[in-house]
């Protein structure tokens, strides 16, 4: 079967099957003779033949840091929303947190096997801003600021500030930071520059020598929260850039018979569904992580139609989500 064969069984013309199978715009009635006939023979295109002809792949890459992260997998199924509409597929690079995977990928994606890119980003290296300036292909940033880029991020400077001024209103004095690498701007850097800046601001300078830097999990949480109480027994208070940071410090202090938050206000960051089933629950920040996904899509499907982009960066919104891991009583209030 060919395009021909298809428009005679149709009774339309080629120019109207092509535009059929190419998301073009042909009348109701025209589609409906088209798709009775596609389903009675079971005919597809060939993408190869698609492709020689539009230079076009109608395949849009997605570069992820790892699947399994709850942020990540949102942002792909916001990603998910937008093209399952558009006509393009997505092919998923998964990179385990590796940086040359991600390189390696870029360069695969690059050589026309795909029309753009969607990069989830962590952390950006001299080789990543080179290979970058050098793609032949558009790239859409989620999940971090690059300045000269198309990108979608987050405000996580000030939702740690706000999180931190939060806990410092509730009565702590004596806080404690749990962050990640300040290689990735975002969780790392923004977000230990809104705790530092919220405890200078507040009056309590000393609360910034009690800093320590996790993984993103929830063991390395525990292990971690360990070496900073050993440290600083005084602590009224942990700050965890993470959720699953949250909740291995949680998984500490409960061993250690540290109430929370009768002893110690415990905090993290992402309203992952896992605040809604420790105990306490987990007060944190609630980022639109799935809204970003659909946003840098339509950027990117924008750029691939040649619409003139009013806006190259976006920056979205976040809010408190106060749980009981915050929530003091009245009574222990007034003991602290």
């Amino acid at each position: 079967m060919n395009i021909g064969e298809i428009a005679k069984m149709a009774g339309v013309s080629s120019a109207a099957v092509s535009r059929y199978f190419n998301n073009g715009y042909i009348s109701e009635e025209k589609k409906e003779a088209i798709r009775k006939v596609v389903e009675k023979t079971g005919y597809r295109p060939s993408v190869q033949a698609q492709t020689l002809r539009t230079k076009k792949t109608k395949m849009i890459g997605v570069i992820l840091p790892k699947i399994d992260s709850e942020p990540v997998g949102c942002m792909v199924s916001g990603i998910l929303n937008v093209i399952n509409e558009s006509g393009y597929q997505l092919l998923i690079a998964d990179t385990q947190n590796n940086p040359d995977k991600e390189l390696e990928y870029l360069s695969i994606f690059d050589d026309k096997q795909v029309d753009g890119v969607i990069m989830i980003a962590t952390i950006f290296t001299a080789r990543h801003r080179r290979a970058l300036k050098n793609m032949n292909v558009p790239v859409v940033i989620a999940g971090q600021e690059l300045s000269g880029y198309y990108c979608v991020y987050h405000d996580d400077y000030h939702a740690m500030y706000n999180m931190t001024k939060f806990l410092l209103d509730k009565g702590c004095r004596n806080l404690g930071y749990i962050g990640i690498t300040q290689k990735d701007k975002a969780v790392g850097f923004e977000r230990y520059e809104g705790y530092c800046n919220a405890v200078r601001d507040g009056g309590f300078e000393n609360c910034r020598q009690n800093i320590e830097t996790a993984d993103f999990t929830i063991d390395s949480g525990y292990e971690t929260a360990k070496k900073l109480i050993e440290k600083r027994t005084d602590l009224d208070g942990i700050v965890c850039a993470t959720d699953e940071i949250a909740i291995g410090v949680m998984r500490y202090l409960k061993e250690q018979k540290i109430n929370v938050p009768g002893q110690m206000l415990v905090t993290g960051h992402g309203d992952s569904v896992l605040c809604k089933v420790t105990t306490p629950t987990l007060t944190t920040v609630h980022y639109s992580y799935e809204k970003c996904g659909e946003l840098a899509t339509g950027m990117l499907l924008d750029i691939l139609s040649g619409k003139e982009l009013a806006v190259k960066e976006m920056k979205l919104g976040y809010y408190l989500v106060e749980n009981e891991s915050s929530k003091r009583s009245s009574a222990e209030t007034d003991i602290q």
